[in-house]
């Protein structure tokens, strides 16, 4: 299932305002300008592999997405990168791409384990020789979904001016089975009603990630807890890792 926020036209044209262009945006861009063919995969509104082509890409560029209205965003901005509606069961690849990549938390939407591991084989098949795959999950030892209450009120600008209120608030039992269910409401002045999306993800420490990556034949080379590739640690909010086919 694709969570609401991203089918809704109206939800997804808001999503690079609530999430703007940060570090970690800079950290996978620069991988992205070194590799010839690139698969971003859960590539939502297309910011990364847009920036990419704007800024000289001349490879194979593919964001892969199974939102048709974030797709949408993506083809407005950029229609001379590929871009495909589905996930990793649409096509197969085999080893078309000298780069894969998992952005925006995205690996953490996969919350079952056969989803994991059927994705996580898709990607392997689809790397080449040498190829890498990165992506990054919130470390679920800095306990990030504590701080996600209705107090912490983000507001942004909509395309038309008008000021839209966005929060989350987690169920109160909190993280169990490694997941985090909770709800994201949006709240406009001139909306009927606010827009309530309901979500789940999957929280994985570094022990867990690295045995869904080997049984599907991949090897960490490179672990981070921020992106200014400092070490991962109890207290660093994400883990970042670098993989390649084992």
């Amino acid at each position: 299932m694709v969570d609401h926020v991203f089918t809704d036209l109206t939800l997804a044209a808001l999503y690079e305002r609530l999430n703007p262009w940060g570090p970690g945006d800079d950290f996978y861009l620069g991988l992205v300008l070194r590799a010839r063919s690139v698969l971003d995969i859960g590539c939502g509104t297309g910011q990364l592999l847009r920036r990419a082509r704007a800024e000289g890409h001349l490879g194979r560029l593919m964001g892969l997405d199974p939102a048709p209205a974030m797709l949408i965003q993506a083809r407005r901005g950029r229609p001379d990168v590929e871009w495909v509606l589905g996930d990793m069961r649409t096509r197969l690849w085999n080893g078309e791409f000298d780069l894969a990549v998992m952005t925006g938390h995205a690996f953490q939407e996969l919350v079952g384990d056969e989803e994991i591991r059927s994705c996580l084989q898709a990607v392997r098949a689809a790397l080449g020789d040498g190829g890498r795959f990165v992506f990054e999950t919130r470390n679920p030892a800095a306990r990030a979904w504590e701080r996600w209450t209705p107090e912490r009120v983000h507001e942004i600008t909509a395309g038309d001016g008008t000021p839209v209120r966005v929060w989350h608030e987690v169920h109160s039992d909190g993280l169990v089975d490694g997941r985090v269910r909770f709800t994201e409401t949006y709240e406009g002045d001139t909306w009927p009603a606010p827009q309530v999306c309901h979500s789940v993800l999957r929280f994985l420490d570094e022990e867990s990630l690295g045995g869904f990556l080997a049984e599907a034949g991949l090897t960490v080379v490179e672990q981070y807890g921020d992106w200014g590739r400092g070490p991962v640690t109890p207290a660093g909010p994400e883990i970042i890792t670098v993989a390649r086919p084992s």
